[in-house]
């Protein structure tokens, strides 16, 4: 039997979606592609405009800005401003899931944007940053010099990640 008003309700969660900004991911990941990096209005989920104006953008204070997480690409770092750090995250590796699946769940940090970078596949990013082991977070300035860096193998949460930000 049909429930009375639920295309109704189904039309008004789209609505709801659509105006909150939600949009697709790539592939099983969770996490956003888009590209260019996000700024402030993007990725900011309690915006209830997607056509917010550029100066309410600056009216927000950066500690209010949601952090976004996001699949690194090359020059990601150099043209995405506010701080920055790279989680290397292997698929294998429960401890990097479960960082994944919270930052997912909770979100980055405010004002922070978190960059997944492939383990496996990013050998030169582990070297220049000196990683040696996955759920390493470094965190970098806007040229993408080392400010620190944590592993954050036997605590991978959030709050560990927060706990770690210069």
């Amino acid at each position: 039997m049909r429930r009375p008003g639920s295309a109704a309700a189904v039309a008004l969660l789209a609505f709801a979606l659509a105006i909150a900004g939600c949009s697709s991911t790539s592939g099983d990941t969770g996490v956003s592609t888009a590209s260019p990096p996000p700024t402030a209005v993007d990725v900011e989920p309690s915006n209830p405009s997607p056509s917010a104006s550029a100066d309410s953008e600056t009216e927000v204070a950066p500690s209010t800005v949601a952090g976004a997480y996001v699949e690194y690409s090359d020059g990601a770092i150099q043209s995405t401003p506010g701080p920055k750090a790279l989680f290397f995250h292997a698929s294998w590796c429960p401890q990097c899931r479960a960082l994944d699946e919270d930052l997912k769940a909770r979100g980055a940090p405010d004002g922070l944007t978190v960059f997944k970078v492939d383990y496996d596949g990013r050998t030169d990013l582990r070297q220049k940053y000196g990683v040696t082991l996955q759920t390493t977070v470094v965190f970098v300035d806007d040229a993408g010099e080392l400010i620190s860096s944590s592993v954050l193998y036997d605590e991978p949460s959030v709050d560990s990640l927060v706990a770690a930000m210069p």
